[in-house]
């Protein structure tokens, strides 16, 4: 099989020793050629040009959530979802969360992640799963903006701040740790000027809409993330064989936030967080979110900026995937 490994130099939580040997394995039962990413973008270029030239049959990506969103991307750029026509994607966990890997069932540990993937595929196994796309929202400031797909998540809001600001941090060289994502949970917590009044419009078709939410999270998986070993569900019945679910506060005062990140933290498949201030929706193939003013928007981990109306689509069958 005709394979192309994309590796992140930069992930989090491979060494160089690790990679060569993860190497040695994949090359051992794959015609593999291996290109390190050298950009940000780079995976996304690299996956398109697999998609487009006729000849790879499996494209394996090494690193973390951010680059599985560019391999995704990439391979889903010249012609759409098409599980059956496309290369299958493979994914190897080297990041600091690998909320996708997990979600699809595989190991956290690189190595033992590499041994699943090679026992896949000698017993060929594989699925086929839905993903989510955002698109700007015709006659809005943010008409023009490409769309983008995401695997497991995007939010607008409250938690894209949060993203924005771990970023910010990681840029000047520090580690990517549970420690740091709280720590600036506090900071946007007390930096937000919209926590008590929420700017954002949650509107589906043939529904009423929702105002003032605070923060909003679509899902197009369960868990939503992970904290260390402990998954998180923001909306449990999420999942990649249906469409986008979606988790919406109206406020975040001191004692919502207390209940709702309790909630959070004790979730589990059967029950995620519930009250007044929470609105939910499982299985919607299409919506829009509205904000009265710019907020932040992140896709699986990645901040994109400040946004005030992005379109969602809930895509089933879109891609093929060893798992």
């Amino acid at each position: 099989m005709r394979a192309l490994l994309v590796v992140n130099p930069k992930a989090t939580t491979t060494s160089a020793r690790t990679r060569d040997v993860l190497v040695h394995a994949l090359a051992s039962d794959l015609k593999l050629r291996v290109v390190e990413t050298g950009h940000r973008g780079h995976a996304r270029e690299l996956a398109r040009q697999a998609a487009e030239d006729g000849e790879t049959e499996l494209v394996i990506s090494l690193g973390g959530d951010g680059t599985v969103n560019e391999v995704a991307n990439g391979l889903l750029e010249p012609h759409g979802p098409d599980p059956d026509g496309l290369p299958r994607l493979a994914v190897v966990p080297g990041g600091s969360t690998n909320v996708f890997a997990r979600a699809l069932g595989l190991p956290n540990d690189v190595v033992e992640a590499t041994g699943a993937l090679l026992n896949a595929l000698e017993n060929g196994r594989s699925r086929t799963v839905g993903l989510g796309l955002a698109s700007g929202t015709p006659d809005t400031d943010d008409a023009g903006v490409p769309p983008r797909w995401f695997t497991f998540c995007a939010g607008f809001g409250f938690d894209a701040g949060v993203v924005g600001r771990v970023e910010q941090q990681r840029e000047r060289g520090k580690r990517s740790t549970h420690a740091l994502y709280m720590r600036q949970v506090l900071r946007q917590f007390f930096g937000d000027p919209h926590r008590r009044r929420g700017t954002i419009t949650l509107a589906e078709p043939e529904r009423e809409p929702v105002e003032g939410l605070v923060a909003s999270i679509v899902c197009n998986t369960a868990p939503w993330t992970f904290l260390g070993n402990r998954p998180v569900y923001a909306a449990p019945e999420a999942s990649f064989d249906t469409a986008l679910d979606v988790l919406g506060l109206t406020r975040l005062s001191s004692t919502a936030v207390t209940r709702y990140g309790t909630q959070l933290l004790t979730s589990s498949p059967e029950r995620g967080p519930r009250g007044k201030h929470a609105v939910s929706r499982h299985d919607i193939p299409a919506f829009t979110l509205h904000s009265q003013v710019p907020l932040p928007f992140q896709m699986d981990g990645d901040h994109l900026g400040l946004r005030t109306s992005i379109s969602f689509t809930g895509v089933r069958r879109a891609l093929r995937v060893i798992a």
